[in-house]
């Protein structure tokens, strides 16, 4: 049984801006939801993004909401999902992106893990980090985004800059608390209401590569999916 939800983090996210207070609280409620109501993604990948992106290798960071609210989907990756569910619409647009972009030819009939990114130095964060199921939004008064935003501020201290890829209105407020010598780049969500209008075509993956290239970065494999 698991008292402390903070000890399964990753040590270089252990130094965050929060009082100890905030992390008790946070603790506390994230743990009564868990032994009270069906929740995503497990406990187990709570910090699965961050633990498989530790500070040091964070290179690009692409913000998601909060996780998939349908049982067997969320992974503790934003975007990516568990093997063998059926891929969701946003993630299929961001394949289908993903391909024209870079000439690809993934595979979007099916769910990917989006693992094989994470272990490259992308951070796939959800600024809400869990969530009831069939339920949207529903941890929204977990604090979590105060978590979440004390991370961003602590990649901001990186030497290198990082390049924050940020889909969709709810991403984009994030900027403000973007240190100025990061990268940002913005467009559309991938959702089906909403690709069409800025995100088919922005071609954010050969972007961020050229940006990487250019600050002397291994750029990022994306056709490494899993």
């Amino acid at each position: 049984m698991i008292n402390d939800i903070f000890q399964n983090l990753d040590n270089s996210y252990q130094d965050l801006e929060l009082s100890p207070e905030f992390k008790e609280n946070l603790n506390k409620t994230v743990l009564k939801a868990y032994a009270e109501r069906t929740v995503f993604p497990s406990i187990e990948n709570l910090f699965k993004a961050l633990n498989l992106t530790p500070l040091n290798k964070v290179k690009v960071v692409i913000l998601g909401q909060d996780p998939y609210q349908t049982k067997g989907f969320a992974s503790g990756l934003a975007f990516g999902v568990n093997p063998g569910v059926k891929i969701p619409k946003s993630l299929k647009n961001i394949l289908i992106e993903l391909n024209n972009d870079l000439n690809l030819s993934i595979d979007t009939s099916i769910g990917h893990s989006l693992k094989g990114w994470a272990e490259q130095g992308v951070l796939l964060l959800n600024t809400i980090l869990t969530v009831e199921e069939g339920i949207s939004l529903s941890h929204k008064d977990f604090k979590w985004q105060d978590f979440t935003d004390a991370i961003i501020k602590k990649i901001n201290g990186l030497n290198h800059k990082v390049v924050f890829i940020l889909w969709g209105k709810n991403a984009q407020e994030k900027e403000k608390i973007i240190n100025s010598k990061n990268i940002i780049i913005k467009s559309a969500h991938p959702s089906p209401l909403s690709a069409h209008n800025g995100f088919f075509g922005s071609h954010p993956f050969s972007k961020t590569n050229k940006i990487l290239l250019e600050n002397k970065l291994t750029p990022i494999d994306w056709s490494k999916i899993d």
